[in-house]
């Protein structure tokens, strides 16, 4: 971290900076926590122009502490300083998850879901790890999930060459298929990005989201890609589906949610994902 930096931390929240230590969790930015004379805080920064992306972040995390069921850290600030831009957060101490805390996050993730809107969308657009991600608002689920979700994803693929053109479905194909399996769905505020890395449990059991991609949605893609590459207990989705139970759809409707994670992954780290893109497109589209 350059001096201009750790002189605005100091100024802004008045406390001498003793110590500067780079932590995991960094692939997009970097990774630091700063220890002051009073406290611990977490910071992320990046010389790139990700000013946006941390803006974003720090609106979504907002948005999910403003609903008051599950816990998000607190965003201090988030800025650009001589080229370096950062957003600088709340610490938390965390642990291993217990069955019980699998049990309160499942609980509280359903309370999240809760929130709802007239619309599918949210007010501004975000990123998907580096990837921007479309939310312009629709007002049936089948045409926001085609539009802003698959449609971007398919036609960066193939721009990239990771899919050809007869791989991917077009517009009506893809609502024509999913319609039946996406009635009387009501839009919940998602976490949007709900892998094992993006949740932490604090030293005193409360469960905490972070690095959200935010907007409302059908409550199914959270579960989705909790269940892409796990690391959640059989605990979290007990306590989650006795609030939302499961139907004879939700099996497929996981996999077509699993291939916007899937698409986005494929998009970002090449053909490593490109033979599970293609069972899901050629088993339901």
């Amino acid at each position: 971290m350059n001096k201009i930096l750790v002189q605005y931390f100091e100024n802004f929240l008045n406390q001498n900076i003793e110590t500067i230590q780079s932590v995991s969790g960094g692939d997009i930015s970097e990774a630091i926590v700063i220890k002051t004379d009073k406290q611990k805080y977490f910071v992320k920064t990046n010389t790139l122009e990700k000013y946006h992306m941390f803006k974003t972040e720090a609106l979504g995390l907002q948005a999910i502490a403003a609903t008051k069921t599950i816990d998000t850290p607190i965003v201090y600030a988030f800025n650009t300083i001589e080229n370096v831009s950062f957003i600088l957060m709340e610490w938390i101490e965390t642990k291993q998850p217990s069955s019980k805390d699998f049990e309160v996050l499942g609980n509280q993730l359903a309370q999240l879901h809760q929130s709802t809107s007239k619309n599918f969308g949210f007010n501004t657009d975000n990123h998907i790890g580096s990837l921007p991600q479309k939310n312009t608002v629709h007002n049936t689920w089948a045409s926001f999930y085609t539009h802003e979700r698959l449609l971007p994803q398919l036609e960066m693929a193939k721009q990239k060459g990771l899919l050809s053109d007869s791989e991917c479905p077009l517009e009506k194909q893809i609502i024509n298929q999913t319609e039946s399996l996406f009635h009387n769905i009501k839009p919940s505020l998602l976490h949007g990005d709900l892998w094992s890395g993006n949740y932490l449990i604090s030293k005193d059991g409360k469960p905490y989201l972070i690095d959200p991609a935010v907007y409302y949605g059908h409550n199914e893609v959270d579960i989705a890609m909790t269940k892409l590459f796990g690391g959640f207990g059989e605990h979290f989705y007990e306590s989650y589906f006795s609030h939302y139970p499961s139907n004879a759809d939700t099996s497929a409707r996981i996999d077509l949610y699993q291939l916007y994670y899937l698409l986005v992954h494929l998009n970002l780290f090449g053909s490593s994902y490109y033979g599970s893109v293609k069972s899901i497109l050629q088993k339901y589209l």
